[in-house]
């Protein structure tokens, strides 16, 4: 895996997939790709985290080394990558 990543998913994602770990490595050079890869193991799972546009989902929130990405954003090998559910309150 040149291009290997390491994923951090939420506890809702997890829920939702029977079988899916928290913390997972894949290859891929961009989120997009990276969804691409996560949907392969768990048919679904892009449709949890994109809306049809496609884009992340307002609800949801991805970050690469701690920068807010989009589904266009690089990924350099060994970055790390987490899919997080947006949080609100008041």
């Amino acid at each position: 895996m040149d291009k290997a990543v390491v994923v951090l998913l939420p506890s809702a994602l997890m829920r939702l997939f029977p079988g899916c770990e928290r913390e997972l490595t894949v290859s891929a050079a961009t989120v997009r790709e990276m969804v691409e890869a996560l949907d392969a193991r768990w048919p679904g799972m892009r449709d949890r985290i994109c809306d049809s546009t496609p884009q992340v989902r307002r609800h949801m929130n991805i970050f690469v080394e701690g920068e807010r990405a989009t589904l266009e954003t690089r990924l350099s090998p060994g970055s790390e990558v987490f899919v997080m559910t947006a949080i609100s309150g008041g």
